[in-house]
């Protein structure tokens, strides 16, 4: 699932995963919180209310562009530079653009809201030319004139 975090007038592309935890996070939104320093690494901000984390890891060593959910505290948290092995870190989900996490170390709110996803892009299937797709006669590779230079 996809989400958007706007901050500071900036919007960034989040993708979550596949975990309970993440499923859980996608059904608070939209919310809008406010961001707390935490140890000069994270942004961190109280949620409404505890996530499940059903099938979480005891432990997760974040990395910057990480959000996650601390379950002793019941926190959001956004990394903008690596953490450390933490129990009770459940990482939901991760910025899609690297140039975007340098701007959470000084992010005081962010609105983080659903986004549709990414339209498809249809895969590439190379076409005939118009002229060869509408004949039923396959094209026969050019032939090589026979070598038609004398030799002196």
């Amino acid at each position: 699932m996809y989400i958007q975090l706007t901050f500071d007038g900036h919007s960034v592309d989040t993708t979550l995963n596949d975990s309970s935890t993440a499923r859980d996070f996608a059904l608070l939104l939209p919310l809008t919180i406010h961001l707390d320093d935490f140890q000069g690494t994270e942004r961190v901000a109280d949620l409404p209310r505890k996530l499940s984390t059903e099938g979480a890891p005891a432990s997760s060593d974040p990395k910057a562009g990480d959000l996650a959910f601390y379950a002793p505290w019941g926190n959001l948290a956004l990394f903008y530079r690596d953490g450390h092995p933490s129990p009770g870190l459940v990482i939901i989900g991760h910025l899609t653009h690297r140039d975007d996490i340098a701007r959470l170390a000084d992010a005081d709110r962010v609105r983080i809201q659903p986004q549709p996803a990414l339209p498809q892009r249809p895969s590439f299937v190379p076409t005939a030319p118009a002229s060869a797709a509408s004949s039923a006669t396959p094209v026969a590779p050019p032939t090589t004139p026979p070598n038609t230079a004398s030799s002196a």
